[in-house]
């Protein structure tokens, strides 16, 4: 996969979260413009490939604000980090007019959890600008029965609008939406699945730090995650979405030395 002209194969990559909102479900994920360059720069150090901006909770319960919120609490710190460090920023979006904003300052993906179905022009807007995608499987409404078929059905209409609207196909993963329209037992089911998503042929990255799906406050989740983290690298996951960089990044070294003593 290609973002911001680096090309990412054959490895487990670091997407670290640094969140701009006030309400994000994990505190140690909130930052402001006054700390957010440190972090960024802390995350780059402990291995990060990829910094994922997020301007808007998608925590259970939350209350969403509009695009507009969403462009002011991101403008800044995405133009001063962008200025600062040479790596490629993804922001976390589902408003088209939000992705545009991003797009134009400098973001080089856009991470949209509703997978190119809530907002008609996304698609449109991620290949005007030439942008990577993450397509995220979600719904309305809790899946039922089998989950694999509607999430897999799910991103492969999404990945059809997606090249249709003129998005290389090198610029796109998928994820299969751990946390959203799942309960605790679907999510697991997910996670020890994930690499069916492997058959839709492009890579996967898998979102589900320190979720509330390991049980007990999200403060005491890190082993939960890190324990997802090996198993993802086992799975053939390209990106994992974490909030703990250093240690998430530690354990994929670990688990390819494993592989390799195999």
């Amino acid at each position: 996969m290609i973002v911001g002209g680096r090309e990412f194969k054959d490895y487990t990559y670091v997407m670290a979260i640094i969140n701009l909102t006030p309400d994000s479900f994990y505190s140690g994920s909130r930052r402001t413009e006054d700390d957010v360059l440190f972090a960024v720069e802390r995350a780059i150090k402990d291995g990060a490939a990829i910094i994922d901006l997020g301007a808007q909770s998608t925590r259970p319960g939350y209350i969403e604000v509009p695009a507009e919120e969403e462009i002011r609490r991101f403008e800044k710190p995405l133009r001063m980090i962008k200025e600062r460090f040479d790596i490629p920023v993804s922001v976390d979006t589902y408003f088209a007019t939000a992705a545009r904003a991003a797009l134009m300052l400098g973001a080089d993906m856009i991470n949209d959890v509703w997978g190119l179905a809530h907002d008609a022009d996304m698609a449109k807007i991620v290949a005007e600008y030439d942008g990577a995608v993450c397509i995220m499987h979600n719904s309305k409404e809790q899946l039922q029965g089998e989950i694999f078929c509607p999430i897999l059905n799910f991103l492969e209409n999404a990945l059809q609008k997606a090249i249709d609207a003129g998005i290389d196909k090198d610029k796109i993963c998928i994820d299969g939406g751990i946390g959203f329209a799942k309960d605790v037992k679907q999510n697991h089911e997910l996670l020890n699945g994930y690499e069916k998503l492997n058959k839709l042929g492009y890579p996967t990255l898998l979102g589900c730090s320190r979720k509330s799906m390991f049980g007990g406050r999200a403060e005491d989740r890190l082993q939960a995650t890190l324990d997802a983290t090996r198993s993802a690298v086992n799975k053939g996951v390209m990106f994992v979405r974490v909030h703990d960089v250093k240690e998430n990044f530690e354990t994929i070294k670990q688990a390819y030395e494993s592989l390799k003593r195999v």
